[in-house]
């Protein structure tokens, strides 16, 4: 399988980083896992990125300071060279009505439950990069 060139993860809490970037190199679909724990942390991470932007960006909803959705629309004001063609999936354990509303309007690419498991990833590099992880 052809790897991803990279991955962002933007999450507050360390531990989903650490496991999340372990199963990515587990499963060896990219050349590098970039972390973000903050939300404006994860735009100082795409502005240092330029022109290179990951291919896939796991973004949590829920975070202290800059929340998911709000990096979201900090996002979408981004110059396209920084933005690429990166699709871009919120990770949550709960979802607020109003939250659901307001992602209806930004443009996401799906909403995956927390856990990240293999099967997650498998479906999210099928649905939306044509490729599969190996056996």
């Amino acid at each position: 399988m052809q790897k991803l060139p990279s991955i962002l993860l933007v999450d507050d809490d360390s531990t989903n980083n650490f496991l999340n970037e372990l199963l990515f190199k587990k499963l060896d679909v990219t050349e590098q896992v970039l972390v973000a724990e903050s939300g404006s942390q994860a735009l100082d991470l795409l502005a240092q990125a330029a022109p290179d932007a990951p291919a896939l960006i796991l973004l949590d909803v829920n975070m202290p300071g800059m929340s998911g959705i709000q990096f979201l629309e900090a996002y979408q004001q981004l110059p396209d060279a920084q933005r690429g063609a990166t699709v871009v999936i919120m990770l949550t354990t709960t979802m607020d009505a109003r939250d659901l509303i307001r992602l209806d309007e930004l443009s996401i690419a799906g909403l995956v439950s927390k856990p990240l498991t293999k099967e997650k990833i498998d479906n999210i590099l099928q649905l939306h990069f044509q490729r599969q992880l190996p056996g």
